[in-house]
Order: structure tokens, then C-alpha cells, then sequence
């Protein structure tokens, strides 16, 4: 496998990852009966506020300042560890899953700080809630993890996506895989504060997790928020469609092209849950992620009974 063929990922990921947000929102203006704006949205608006400057409180310290930065660094980090299609990721070694999971922990943690730092009520009752509802869908990714890491007898996110394949899905851990990607599709709209765990559009402080934590950011500051959301919806969208749609060819560009499909066809699936169902009461998210971590763990029970 040649190095075109391992940075292809990354690549594509820097480039397209703000396009998952379009077809989500145009998923979302279908079901409304509206046009919805135009599929170059997200880029417009990056631009935008790459061409601002930042403004700080006279309260905020290092911290309002350095979130953003170490946020954006180790998704990028993290990005270059998850693989495609069944390619090796550019970077890969054994106990890599273990830097992946701690490395999205890492970025969360600082964009606490700096919610915190904006010495603002409302950004401290969001940070407050990120890390109470991170706390609750962290162990169902390591678990899930774990049980894909069992599977393939393997701690490297490379060589487990790569053993999953249409024949495993048919054998007897078909049941533990399907398991394991309802979990990480919850975690995965946990993480990316999509409904019913939050909703990015919200303007209701009261409501917000996510956005009320960014309130104070503007700018470039802003611009670097936004595009590590956009590429945590593509780095968390591989782990979920490297399990449910495992195309292998075994011509590497083709199951790049197949993978990065089956990452927009989740985005239209994130839209129609949006535009199907409400937003869940802030009670009632721990049971959601409860039910995430149940089925992690039915997961790793079935392989091992």
C-alpha cells in the first residue's frame, strides 16, 4: 500500500468534512419543504471568520485562548489514526484506539477550560453539562472499542477495521457488531451535539450544551471551533460506517471513494433523525447514554459467552 493511498483519508477529510454539515441541514430543509441554504455554506462562513479578528473579555485568561488551538490539533492528530475502507491509517501502532479516545478527551477537556475562562454563568452551566454527559458516553466508545479489539485480536484501529468485513458481519458477531454501532451512533450524536442530545441551531441558553459553551468565541477562534466539528463528524462517522458498511474491493481508491460515500449517506441519516424526532429533555439524556453503554456491553458479553 503506497503512501498516496494511506494520506488519501486525511486529505479527503480536511476537504470534505465541512460538507457533512450541508447535506445534513439540506436532509433536514427536504423534510421541511424548504430549499435550504446552498451545499458551499459551511466554507463561506469558515471564511468568514478566518478573515476576523478575536476579542477577548478583560476577565478570560490562557485558557479562552489556547482551547480552540488544542481542540482543532487533536482532532487533526486523531484524524490521521482512524482508517478508510480498509486501508492502514497513516499513523498506526498497537494501543493506538487507547491515544485516539484520550486524544478526543484531551481536546473536550481544554474547551472546558475555556468556557470556564469567559468568566460567563452561562458557559460554565454548558461546560458543566459537556462534562457530566462526556463522562457518561466515554465508556461506551472504550468498550466498543475494546470489543472490536477482541474481535480482531488487535489494539490498533488499523488492523481491526481492515478484519471487519462482510463475512465477519454474517458469521457469529454479527450481532455484537450491530451492538457496538448503535452505541457509537449515540455517542456519536453525543459528541457532535446533534439532536436529541443537544441541537446545534438551539438560541436558548437554558437548552444549550455545546453552543452556549462558545458564546464568547469569535473570529479565527470560532473558525477553528467549527472546523474541528466538522472533521469530529467525519472522524466519528468512520468508526461507525467502518462497521455497518465494510466495502472491500481490495482496490484501495475504490474502498476509499465507497468509504467516504457511506459517510454522507450517515449525514443524511443524521438528518432525517432530526427532522424526525425532538430534542430529549436534559433528564432524560443519562438514560440515552445508559442505553449506549448497555449495548457496549451486550456487545462484548455476546463475543465471550
Amino acid at each position: 500500500m503506497t503512501i498516496g493511498n494511506m494520506i488519501l483519508s486525511p486529505v479527503m477529510a480536511l476537504l470534505l468534512a465541512p460538507l457533512m454539515r450541508s447535506v445534513i441541514n439540506r436532509t433536514k430543509a427536504v423534510f421541511a419543504g424548504k430549499k435550504g441554504p446552498p451545499m458551499l455554506q459551511p466554507y463561506y462562513e469558515l471564511a468568514k471568520l478566518v478573515r476576523k479578528g478575536a476579542v477577548y473579555s478583560t476577565t478570560s485568561g490562557w485558557a479562552i485562548r489556547t482551547g480552540p488551538v488544542v481542540s482543532l490539533g487533536t482532532i487533526l492528530v486523531a484524524l490521521f489514526m482512524v482508517p478508510i475502507g480498509g486501508m492502514n491509517a497513516p499513523v498506526h501502532f498497537s494501543g493506538d484506539l487507547i491515544l485516539f479516545v484520550y486524544l478526543l478527551g484531551l481536546g473536550r477537556f481544554f474547551m472546558i477550560l475555556s468556557a470556564m475562562d469567559a468568566g460567563s454563568s452561562f458557559e460554565g452551566m454548558g461546560a458543566s453539562r459537556e462534562a457530566f454527559y462526556s463522562a457518561l458516553a466515554e465508556p461506551s466508545l472504550l468498550i466498543g472499542l475494546g470489543t472490536l479489539a477482541a474481535i480482531a485480536r488487535s489494539v490498533s484501529l488499523s488492523p481491526i477495521y481492515a478484519n471487519i468485513d462482510w463475512e465477519l458481519m454474517a458469521g457469529r458477531f454479527a450481532p455484537a457488531l450491530v451492538f457496538i454501532a448503535l452505541a457509537f451512533l449515540i455517542v456519536y450524536l453525543t459528541e457532535n451535539s446533534r439532536i436529541p442530545v443537544d441541537d446545534p441551531t438551539t438560541h436558548l441558553e437554558l437548552t444549550m450544551i455545546h453552543e452556549v459553551m462558545i458564546l464568547d468565541h469569535c473570529g479565527v477562534d470560532l473558525a477553528m471551533i467549527e472546523y474541528a466539528g466538522a472533521l469530529k463528524l467525519w472522524v466519528l462517522g468512520l468508526l461507525i460506517t467502518g462497521i455497518l458498511l465494510p466495502v472491500r474491493t481490495g482496490a484501495p481508491l475504490i474502498d476509499a471513494v465507497a468509504g467516504i460515500g457511506a459517510l454522507f449517506l450517515l449525514a443524511v441519516t443524521i438528518g432525517v433523525i432530526e427532522s424526525s424526532m425532538a430534542r430529549l429533555k436534559l433528564v432524560r439524556i443519562p438514560l440515552l447514554l445508559m442505553c449506549a453503554f448497555v449495548l457496549s456491553a451486550s456487545g462484548i458479553i455476546w463475543i465471550v459467552k
